[in-house]
């Protein structure tokens, strides 16, 4: 009896793990600074509903057009993190894909404060996720990566809030208006009630180059910094000009460009480098 018992849940675990992990893509919180219900998916590892343990925890943002949805339906991240644990690239970990498409685009808040999604971001859904299952949520455990907007998003929450993420992967990153000249043109009319001052302030806090230049060394060393962006992708040089900026303070980051365009056969074929990636921080050495 005790070896049939045996053979069954061997026989079980076995059945599980060839499944592979479990993407729900319709969940919801609802956020008091935003004032609405906001959306997100989730992947759980394969041995998440049944064992005891934490996980690391992989924050990953979609790109304009898309929402939470976007890397389930074409970044197929399920099969993608299947196959990377199975082949031991990535260790682990729960992946989380939050919707910044509804109400209003973007993972910032406004310049006039009235759409604060970044605030969101770290007071609301992080705290709520990381009650909700169970995940690891010390800096070392916690990464975040991206793509286009979901990119230049991920790039700039670490640059911003460095004390939170062991790692930062962005690919394909829209890293802000490459210049003060470039962005006070693009926005002067739509926030003309604006002092300059107050553009110059928001495009300072904003823009991936000025970040750069303004937090400390240490704070830049203390994450991990994966940047790709493909050799014919229109966002090359703001990624080109990042890479360049953290040369110049001497930050250790790996910058990779490959052959490729602003598309999802890129941004598949970037995750398993991020998986690995982030792993590399997860596991202890």
């Amino acid at each position: 009896m005790k070896k049939l018992f045996l053979l069954n849940f061997v026989f079980t675990v076995g059945l599980l793990f060839s499944q592979g992990g479990k993407v729900i893509d319709q969940l919801s919180l609802k956020s008091e600074i935003l004032g609405s219900e906001r959306k997100y998916a989730i992947y759980l590892p394969s041995d998440y509903g049944y064992s005891n343990r934490e996980y690391p925890v992989l924050y990953l943002l979609h790109g304009a057009g898309d929402d939470h949805t976007g890397w389930v339906q074409f970044g197929e991240v399920k099969s993608i993190t299947d196959k990377a644990n199975k082949n031991g690239v990535s260790t682990s970990m729960i992946i989380v894909m939050p919707d910044a498409q509804t109400g209003k685009k973007g993972y910032f808040n406004d310049i006039n404060q009235k759409w604060n999604y970044e605030d969101f971001f770290f007071k609301e859904f992080i705290p709520f996720i990381e009650k909700k299952y169970r995940i690891k949520s010390e800096k070392r455990y916690r990464a975040i990566a991206g793509l286009s907007m979901g990119g230049g998003g991920s790039f700039i929450y670490a640059l911003r809030h460095p004390e939170m993420f062991s790692s930062a992967c962005p690919l394909s990153g829209y890293m802000g208006e490459l210049s003060y000249t470039e962005f006070y043109e693009k926005n002067k009319k739509k926030h003309e009630n604006y002092r300059r001052e107050k553009l110059f302030n928001y495009y300072s806090n904003h823009n991936a180059l000025s970040i750069i230049q303004n937090q400390t060394v240490e704070n830049l060393k203390s994450v991990r910094w994966y940047i790709d962006c493909g050799d014919n992708d229109f966002l090359y040089e703001g990624n080109s000009l990042v890479h360049i900026a953290l040369k110049k303070r001497g930050i250790p980051h790996e910058y990779r460009v490959r052959n490729g365009s602003h598309n999802w056969t890129y941004w598949r074929g970037s995750l398993p480098r991020v998986l690995a990636f982030v792993s590399e921080h997860f596991h202890q050495k």
